[in-house]
């Protein structure tokens, strides 16, 4: 029986930790905060987990809050018109629903799950000399978060980071009371040229179903706007000055809202950035790192817990086809690029939309609203954004795509709309 320490009691951390217990191994996980600090803590995360993701959770037996949690049943999408109204508007449901459950919620459930499976739980803020402990007690340490001297073992690889700085400043907020939409719960991402996205949806947390709303203002901008704000109370007006400002449908659903809870608010930003996944120690013992600890996206697709479960996924497969070998660099580095493979593609959808909308991307999302194909297809990526590399992201496949999509007229209008916003988002107005 396999050794394996892992630091971090995330969703990737306690997914892997407890897909290793099934499978036999030892598995101790270190975590500087107990089960009852993470429910009374702050947010952590904006997590909006889809079809592959939840899938990886129910193959595990995680899959806890399915009669609890409300469900996300699709994406709605929309550019307003800077009058007003909107300029593109279209709503596609998803093939898998998603769910998003708080992490205060989940990870001490885990936790106690953990435990129960057989894991050893270790409460301490891991260093580098722990580390050197764990690596000669243990065949493989496995660090899926860290900071300070921790987090410098994993070196930023150039070549596969786009960013050098962040890209948006973050703002989560965490509210009951918001109306539903008409028709299905979705996801709603609204696009405000120029100035950033906010989007919604519904989820659970520690005082019952809630909504959570993702500000993501471009530095320096409108959205850029959280750096006074001293209180929930404040940071939840702050948020409703934005949507009353800017996204005015927006603000009519959000008339009777009010915070979960003292802390279920957060703000922050950070670089968009891929590390190398392999850490050296003093001693020369070698460390992987897995999930944000080496591939952190921006939370505009919300795509960060996926990717923590498809990565712990994906690891664990490696592990498990990897029997009694030698955990040796060679093995460490094919791990992350078998996750890589994947990864990649989402880092790339992901930064791409953080910069203005090239002119045959809106093209195709003012389509959408008149072509429900499009649309979704667009939302279903989000499950497996490797799809918008066929179609999405290059212009000559976009055309091709829009010519074999057989427009019809009120496609070919809602086109028309899209060059026109395309103009606007250009232009930064």
């Amino acid at each position: 029986m396999r050794d394996i320490t892992i630091i971090g009691a995330g969703q990737a951390g306690l997914q892997l930790g407890i897909g290793l217990l099934t499978h036999g191994y030892r598995v101790t996980l270190v975590t500087d905060r107990t089960a009852e600090q993470i429910r009374d803590g702050r947010i952590m995360s904006s997590q909006c987990m889809f079809g592959t993701a939840l899938a990886h959770e129910h193959n595990l037996g995680l899959n806890l809050w399915d009669r609890d949690c409300p469900p996300v049943e699709g994406i709605s999408f929309v550019v307003p018109d800077g009058r007003g109204g909107t300029a593109i508007s279209w709503a596609s449901r998803l093939d898998a629903g998603a769910r998003s459950v708080d992490q205060r919620v989940k990870m001490p459930a885990w936790l106690a799950e953990f435990e129960r499976r057989g894991g050893r739980i270790e409460l301490r803020e891991a260093d580098v000399t722990d580390l050197e402990s764990y690596a000669r007690g243990s065949d493989l340490v496995i660090v899926a978060a860290g900071k300070g001297r921790i987090a410098g073992l994993f070196e930023r690889d150039a070549e596969r980071s786009t960013f050098d700085r962040p890209q948006r400043a973050l703002a989560l907020t965490y509210v009951t009371g918001m109306t539903p939409r008409d028709d299905y719960s979705a996801v709603a991402f609204n696009l405000i040229p120029g100035v950033g996205e906010y989007f919604t949806f519904p989820a659970l947390t520690t005082t019952g179903p809630c909504d959570i709303m993702v500000f993501e203002g471009v530095p320096g901008g409108p959205l850029d706007c959280w750096a006074d704000v001293s209180s929930t109370e404040e940071h939840v007006e702050r948020s409703l000055r934005i949507l009353r400002t800017h996204l005015p449908w927006e603000a009519e659903r959000c008339a009777d809202v009010a915070p979960t809870d003292p802390n279920g608010v957060l703000a922050g930003r950070f670089p968009p950035t891929v590390r190398r996944p392999v850490g050296q120690l003093p001693s020369g013992a070698l460390v992987l790192g897995m999930a944000d600890v080496v591939v952190l996206n921006d939370p505009i697709t919300g795509q960060g817990s996926n990717n923590a479960s498809k990565c712990a996924a994906s690891y664990l497969a490696s592990i498990l086809e990897h029997g009694e070998q030698p955990f040796d660099r060679a093995f460490l580095q094919g791990t992350f690029e078998r996750y890589w493979d994947y990864a990649q593609y989402v880092a790339a959808w992901t930064n791409a939309m953080l910069g203005a909308p090239p002119e045959h991307a809106l093209q195709l999302l003012g389509a959408a609203a008149g072509d429900s194909r499009i649309a979704h297809r667009f939302a279903n990526g989000f499950d497996d954004p490797r799809d918008f590399f066929h179609w999405f992201m290059d212009p000559d496949a976009a055309r091709v795509y829009l010519d074999a999509a057989a427009v019809s007229a009120g496609t070919a209008e809602a086109v028309r709309v899209g060059a026109e916003a395309a103009t606007t988002v250009g232009s930064g107005a």
